[in-house]
């Protein structure tokens, strides 16, 4: 069985077999910072061990969305929070005239896409946060409950 393991700031996909009587671990792929299971790390660790069976669906159930907001000073939160203050700064040097003089037009195509996704994104999450007056009503913007 496969499992996540922490070690330091990382966390790493690894998997227990047995080699000559004793339990050996093995590293299936580093995560990263977050224990996210992408299509990426499932490719990479499929080309890399073909041999190892792993149920994908219950690894990404368990690891893919495990933050836990309930929490302001775990190291998720502030991670997440410090990430999107750190996205709103380099938005904020982000200028129309510095995408028109831009070298590649595919660079400011791509970035205009980026920003597109992002709108969407934040909004979704922004009607999840917001809706009725329940856990999350006071952190509307304009301090009122919809």
């Amino acid at each position: 069985m496969a499992f996540v393991r922490r070690k330091g700031n990382s966390f790493y996909l690894v998997h227990n077999v047995r080699h000559g009587g004793k339990v050996r671990q093995l590293h299936l792929a580093r995560l990263g910072q977050r224990a996210r299971i992408t299509d990426e790390v499932v490719n990479e660790v499929s080309k890399k061990h073909p041999f190892v069976e792993l149920n994908w669906r219950a690894l990404r159930d368990q690891f893919n969305h495990t933050v836990n907001l309930a929490d302001p000073n775990s190291p998720a939160v502030q991670r997440l929070i410090s990430s999107l203050r750190a996205l709103n700064l380099e938005l904020a040097d982000v200028s129309p005239p510095l995408l028109r003089i831009s070298e590649s037009p595919v660079v400011a195509r791509e970035l205009l896409v980026q920003l597109r996704l992002l709108q969407s994104t934040v909004q979704v999450k922004l009607e999840q946060f917001g809706r009725g007056r329940g856990r999350y009503g006071n952190a509307n913007p304009q301090g009122r409950a919809r």
